[in-house]
This record gives structure tokens, C-alpha cells and sequence, in this order.
């Protein structure tokens, strides 16, 4: 198994963690995310940081039946969510998953960096669902550091594409600070 699966492997399990520990009472409230209730939160990450994880390694496009469903209206959904993470870690175990490019809308990207730009939605949006249901989210240092390289790589870019807003100001940019932290707050999102 290489880096950036053990990686995936523990975003995915602290996600599927904070999954757990929604009520379906939050799901209407307002969420981390501006715009975006607990609901809308949950469904986009099961949506991309699990279906989507998957169908990228399998070079296979979300059905647009996965595109609308409402993921939350499931009773188990956590479940589902865990269930729908082992496959999509599953896929990744395999070594084509990490060979050539995947597409994505005409333009190749290797695989290894599509793996890097989904582990952030595990990460970024698993530590959005735990703020926005009163958790933690909590990362062993090894694996914050990798997503601190790679929102420092993509920060960019998803800012242009408003998937970034401006980077929280940390105090006075403590370098001792733990490296997710330096992560979520340059993504922008403050605690």
C-alpha cells in the first residue's frame, strides 16, 4: 500500500467517525459550510469523498442517479457511507488504480494526484461535518502534514474555482502549530 492510500485510509476512517456521530436533528441546521445545511454536507461528501473516490479509481463517471440522490434521507446512511468507503478504498488497492491519468472533463490528471485532491475531500469536508455537529476532527501528524502539501499545491486552484476562500491568519503563523490546522486554516476555514 503506498503513502497516499494510508493516508486515504485514515482521513477515511476519522470520516466515517464523525459520520457516526450525526443526529438526523442536525441535518437541517446550518453547517460549516456557507451556504450548505448539515443534509446538503453530508451528501456531498458521501457523494464525492466515497462514491467518487471510487468511480475516479475505476475511471468510471458518477450516474446521475448518485449525482441527485439524497444520501441522508437514508436512515443508515453512516453505514452506507462506511460500507461505500471500503470499496472505494478497495479500488484504490489495486495497482492499475495508480497507473496512467484519469480524465477529468478533457484534461488528463495522473491518478496519484486525483487520489491527493479526493483525500482533501475526505479531510476538509470531514473536518467541516465534525464542526458543523460539534466534533473533532483529528489526524495523526504524518497524515495532516501530506494534506498540508497538498493544499499548500492545490490552494490555488481551488481557490479560483471557489472551493477555497482566503486564508485564515493563524496566530502569529506558529509554525509549531499541529500541520492540519495549518492546513484547514490555509484552505480557509477557521475553527
Amino acid at each position: 500500500m503506498n503513502a497516499i492510500h494510508r493516508h486515504l485510509t485514515v482521513c477515511a476512517a476519522e470520516s466515517v467517525r464523525v459520520a457516526r456521530g450525526v443526529t438526523d436533528d442536525r441535518l437541517a441546521e446550518g453547517s460549516h459550510c456557507t451556504d450548505w445545511t448539515v443534509r446538503e454536507l453530508v451528501n456531498h461528501l458521501v457523494r464525492y469523498g466515497a462514491h467518487g473516490l471510487e468511480h475516479r479509481a475505476l475511471r468510471l463517471e458518477l450516474p446521475e442517479e448518485l449525482v441527485r440522490r439524497d444520501f441522508a434521507a437514508e436512515g443508515d446512511w453512516a453505514e452506507r457511507y462506511a460500507e461505500q468507503l471500503d470499496r472505494a478504498l478497495a479500488a484504490w488497492e489495486k495497482p492499475e488504480a495508480w497507473e496512467g491519468d484519469v480524465d477529468m472533463g478533457g484534461s488528463p490528471v495522473p491518478a496519484a494526484e486525483i487520489a491527493a485532491m479526493l483525500l482533501l475531500e475526505l479531510a476538509l469536508h470531514g473536518w467541516d461535518l465534525a464542526r458543523s455537529t460539534g466534533q473533532e476532527y483529528a489526524l495523526p501528524e504524518e497524515t495532516g502534514a501530506y494534506v498540508l502539501e497538498v493544499v499548500e499545491r492545490y490552494a490555488g486552484m481551488y481557490r479560483e474555482y471557489e472551493g477555497f476562500d482566503a486564508p485564515v491568519a493563524t496566530e502569529p503563523a506558529d509554525a509549531g502549530e499541529p500541520s492540519f490546522a495549518r492546513a484547514v486554516a490555509l484552505s480557509g476555514r477557521s475553527a
